[in-house]
């Protein structure tokens, strides 16, 4: 089934948003640490003596974009070594399988995300159809819940959040600049992307279960600094504007974090009323 569909053309959504393809100034948020996605649609570079991590790839056109964003910070495209994905839908997978491709980086994704990736999104329990809409790509390691993802001096921890996806993940690590230590949170918030009942997705029965577990998980979790999948989920634009000074206090925001999660669980516990 999945070898079917992956075969089949690749029809990309309309973005969602203009914001999603619209270019940004990439900068440094913290240590090794460095944003090189679009205006919203948040990709994150982490540096090595060894190589490089690449977290998401937006759209399939962002594909140019961050290879700039890369270069222009005095790095190299080619020395992306490991790539990773905090959620399987197209706005962050956009580019994964070219970029894979083009630098042979070992893709390392949440296990639960795999058929999902091999099909291109069309088996995804929400957003899946008849059409791939991303380029079908094959994962070189799977990943559970607390395993190390390491590459030079870096070692990041995965952290299993599903809901949005069925392997939907964030990210912990520390990084380090010529001050302090951060420990930095990658949160992919657990927003609601289906209109349909939790009761009404035979593909994914746990689907109520796994929100609920996450938004506990994530309530739970200490760090310094967090980030998101989407620029406007951590209100990137208001703490950081290009040219701005490097300045990773602007990203510690336990309120933010906190009032996000408040939302989120809001908008689950109405959605459990309703179904």
């Amino acid at each position: 089934m999945v070898a079917a569909t992956a075969a089949q053309q690749v029809k990309e959504p309309k973005p969602w948003s203009k914001e999603w393809s619209k270019p940004y100034k990439p900068f440094r948020i913290a240590g090794n640490l460095y944003y090189v996605g679009t205006y919203d649609l948040a990709c994150y570079l982490i540096t090595t003596p060894k190589g490089n991590i690449l977290i998401n790839t937006g759209l399939a056109a962002s594909e140019k974009q961050i290879k700039q964003n890369i270069k222009a910070l005095g790095f190299k495209f080619a020395d992306t070594k490991i790539l990773l994905t905090t959620q399987a839908h197209y706005d962050h997978m956009g580019a994964m399988a070219a970029i894979k491709k083009q630098t042979g980086a070992q893709l390392m994704v949440d296990e639960k995300e795999a058929d999902v990736l091999q099909s291109g999104g069309s088996l995804d329990y929400a957003l899946g159809g008849d059409a791939s809409s991303f380029k079908p790509v094959t994962a070189d390691r799977l990943l559970k819940d607390g395993d190390t993802i390491a590459l030079g001096n870096m070692q990041l921890v995965i952290l299993h959040h599903p809901g949005h996806t069925k392997g939907a993940c964030s990210y912990l690590f520390t990084v380090k600049d010529e001050q302090q230590s951060y420990k930095v949170l990658i949160a992919n918030l657990p927003t609601i992307v289906t209109d349909s009942s939790f009761t009404n997705h035979p593909k994914y029965p746990a689907i109520a279960t796994d929100y609920a577990y996450t938004l506990k998980a994530m309530k739970n979790i200490v760090f310094d600094i967090w980030l998101a999948s989407h620029a406007s989920q951590f209100k990137m634009h208001t703490k950081h504007q290009p040219g701005d000074a490097y300045n990773p206090a602007a990203f510690k925001d336990q309120a933010g974090y906190d009032a996000a999660l408040n939302d989120l669980q809001k908008d689950y516990d109405e959605k459990l009323k309703k179904d």
